[in-house]
């Protein structure tokens, strides 16, 4: 059993559904093998992400009742600025629908056509936002030694950065990003001393250096546990420390605002801030709601206090950790360390009988969803490949992974064992899976509405 407990009660419930096998096949058939399209009633245990899935505390709950519904200047947005700005110390807050939205923005406002945004890992929206943009993102991840554990693999490559800002290119960088947690490298954590690293090279090219922001407090609690001399200090004094280092941040409050919508810009240069505050009229709303009502943003307000608890914090790492010990003893080889939103299961490895371009990490995810209705996230091939621009087949992603997301206060230790036993049972008939290919697909973001077919 695993040593931690959750430091909450539960007050509310909601029915699972029990699909059976039958049904099961049926749904995954009917979705065009793309568990995107599955409907959330034919799944069991849904850990496809944890963005906008979380359970909301009593407090939240009680503050959403007091949500000022007035179009301009309501009470909520100033409790949601005043959080905002303690938090960061950000003077120019902006309240977005999400962080999609709020990435769209900002870039849209930072870069031109044949821009270079530079980022420890762009995240599939956050690249597709650089690319509307007509930028180029380039990611330059701190190399990963095999059999090498990283506590901080979440970290950006500063020679590299330091390499491309001194060559050819390097007139062409207009912004470096920093993904706290890196999630689509293992959702590892981004270490202070790397993002210190990271804001000295900034300030010697006249570079601004911005923080996606959506998981900070969990990234701020791995460095409390992981970095040295910060043991003694509270997740929310190293949360301070960590935006007192960039410039501005985006976020999607999704994830560490603890609740089902909404998201940030949060920025020092109020030029820029004025720019990108003329786009959120446009296309979200008010500045002073930004696409979300009153009651979402006292949720949010609420959320943001609680989320740097590190009873709260320390249950979300230790429930990630255990969650992964018990993956790696069922067979499965799991990115080591673990972080707290996700557990990656690196599926290329246990599959390494299919190829890349047949989409191994979507073999794996399907055959996790046949055997149990477990939904977890593709991030491999189909996410983060790319297209031959001459036609040929993708050019894969660096790894296979799949992520068995974490929705925050909403499973327990049993429904995971649970999925550890479907996880089981995938691994047992490993060799036997075969690969798929993509019937359909469209442009950016292509893995959320692709139809696929499984190669006999």
């Amino acid at each position: 059993m695993p040593s931690f407990m959750e430091p909450f009660r539960i007050k509310a419930v909601e029915p699972i559904p029990f699909p059976t096998a039958e049904q099961r096949r049926a749904a995954l058939a009917a979705a065009g093998y793309n568990l995107f399209r599955v409907p959330a009633r034919a799944i069991t245990i849904d850990l496809l992400t944890d963005s906008g899935t979380a359970a909301m505390s009593a407090a939240q709950w009680s503050a959403m009742l007091s949500g000022d519904e007035s179009y301009a200047g309501a009470r909520s947005f100033e409790r949601f600025e005043l959080v905002v700005r303690e938090l960061t110390g950000y003077p120019e807050v902006l309240p977005v629908h999400q962080g999609r939205a709020a990435e769209r923005i900002l870039l849209g406002n930072i870069l031109r056509l044949g821009d270079i945004s530079v980022s420890n890992t762009h995240f599939d929206s956050t690249r597709a936002s650089v690319e509307a943009a007509g930028g180029e993102a380039v990611d330059l991840p701190v190399p990963a030694y095999e059999g090498v554990p990283n506590q901080f693999g979440g970290d950006l490559d500063l020679e590299a950065l330091a390499e491309l800002l001194s060559g050819r290119s390097g007139h062409r960088v207009r912004c470096v990003v920093l993904t706290v947690t890196n999630n689509a490298n293992g959702g590892q954590p981004v270490s202070l001393l790397n993002i210190v690293g990271a804001r000295k090279l900034c300030d010697e090219h006249g570079i601004p250096l911005y923080l996606d922001a959506s998981r900070f407090a969990e990234n701020a609690y791995l460095i409390t546990e992981r970095e040295a001399g910060y043991a003694e200090n509270s997740p929310r004094d190293i949360a301070r420390l960590m935006f007192d280092l960039a410039d501005g941040c985006w976020a999607s409050l999704k994830k560490d605002g603890i609740a089902n919508i909404g998201g940030l810009i949060a920025l020092r240069d109020e030029k820029l801030a004025a720019r990108c505050c003329e786009q959120l009229i446009a296309f979200e709303g008010f500045p002073t709601y930004g696409g979300l009502a009153g009651r979402d943003l006292e949720a949010l307000a609420q959320g943001l206090l609680e989320v740097t608890e590190p009873d709260y914090l320390r249950y979300r790492a230790e429930s990630a950790r255990w969650f992964g010990e018990q993956l790696a003893l069922a067979g499965l080889p799991v990115l080591q360390p673990t972080g707290c939103h996700a557990v990656y299961v690196d599926a290329g490895l246990l599959l390494d009988h299919i190829p890349a371009q047949q989409l191994p990490a979507t073999a794996f995810a399907n055959e996790l969803y046949l055997a149990g209705a477990v939904r977890a996230s593709e991030l491999g091939t189909l996410v983060f490949g790319r297209r031959d621009p001459d036609g040929g087949p993708d050019i894969p992603a660096p790894r296979e992974l799949v992520r068995f997301a974490l929705p925050r206060r909403v499973y327990t230790a049993s429904h995971l064992e649970y999925v550890v036993d479907a996880a089981e049972e995938v691994c047992a008939k490993a060799a036997q899976l075969r690969g798929y290919r993509i019937l359909r697909q469209g442009g950016a973001l292509r893995q959320f509405t692709a139809i696929l077919e499984p190669i006999q």
